[in-house]
């Protein structure tokens, strides 16, 4: 039980230092995060559609 809540202080005490040196983001970094996180977003979806109409092509040539 020691142990337990030892571990539970120190993850106590690291999550505030956590919290103290964090700072929330410009207007201006805000964006640029959306910005590329949408890039991010858009490019995995496309590459999942291109090999998703890939594979159909490829059953439907082989006439499976």
């Amino acid at each position: 039980m020691p142990n337990l809540m030892f571990k539970f202080k120190t993850f106590i005490s690291e999550s505030i230092r956590v919290f103290k040196v964090t700072k929330k983001p410009s207007s201006k970094e805000f964006k640029a995060i959306v910005k590329v996180t949408s890039i991010g977003i858009l490019i995995i979806g496309l590459v999942g559609f291109l090999i998703f109409t890939i594979w159909k092509l490829a059953w439907n040539a082989a006439g499976l």
